[in-house]
């Protein structure tokens, strides 16, 4: 298996639009952060998780040019606005979504003009808009697991792929669901900052995830602007790392 992180940061990237702090400023690579996404490669299959806010320069700079799936984690607009730009990937036939009922809903609103027969001509994705439930499936004979978590109050999918997951915009996991987890050798998991925050997890509280998960290696994703890249990596104990954009992994 290969993982590419494409993006990893928090909805507003890094850096910040008029921001002028000492990390929006930062020279370092690292600290420059498009929004959170991941491309997971397996034997043929490659199947992104979230259509981000980034996505077209993300898929250009990572020389993406086929897709046989896509799955969403939840239908804030930092995970699903890049949708549109899966539109020249679609072209020999429509592109397979999976989401829960609720955030297809919301992708069903939001780009009404993808699934109406009203709108003439090629300028939009062909999708095939599907349903994903609870339990393990199979998307292009890659087996996964949809993780419920809780971002907020809101619902959510994290992803898990053998003894592969990926939980973004992550501020609780159940009893069940870390039961889901057992296993996990390698993980992704949301970060924001390291102060609390009512809807994703601090720094000091990913790590006790982590732990709680026993995950061989974890590496932080969907982090703020007020997270230096180099000091985090020095902070951090051993075995989780913070991600960055670019990266890849090999589970």
């Amino acid at each position: 298996m290969k993982i590419t992180i494409l993006g990893s940061g928090t909805s507003h990237g890094v850096p910040v639009i008029g921001c002028s702090c000492d990390v929006c400023k930062s020279t370092d690579p690292n600290d420059t952060r498009t929004r959170s996404s991941i491309l997971v490669e397996e034997n043929d299959a490659r199947i992104l998780v979230d259509t981000s806010t980034d996505f077209r320069f993300q898929a250009l700079r990572e020389n993406i040019s086929h897709l046989h799936a896509v799955l969403i984690t939840h239908a804030h607009a930092d995970h699903i606005s890049g949708l549109d730009d899966t539109r020249s990937l679609t072209w020999e036939e429509p592109l397979p979504i999976y989401a829960s009922q609720d955030t297809a809903d919301e992708i069903r609103t939001r780009f009404a003009y993808i699934f109406e027969g009203s709108h003439i001509g090629g300028a939009k994705p062909r999708i095939d808009l599907k349903i994903l439930g609870d339990g393990p499936t199979t998307i292009a004979q890659v087996n996964i697991r949809p993780i419920p978590i809780k971002h907020g109050d809101l619902d959510i999918f994290g992803f898990r792929f053998s003894s592969f997951a990926y939980l973004t915009d992550c501020s609780f996991i159940s009893e069940e669901s870390y039961s889901l987890l057992d296993g996990v050798e390698f993980l992704i998991l949301g970060a924001l900052r390291y102060r609390p925050h009512a809807t994703h997890f601090s720094i000091d509280e990913a790590v006790a995830a982590s732990s709680r998960i026993g995950a061989r290696s974890t590496w932080l994703t969907h982090m703020c602007h007020e997270v230096d890249h180099a000091r985090l990596a020095a902070e951090l104990p051993n075995g989780v790392r913070p991600a960055f954009d670019g990266m890849i992994l090999r589970p």
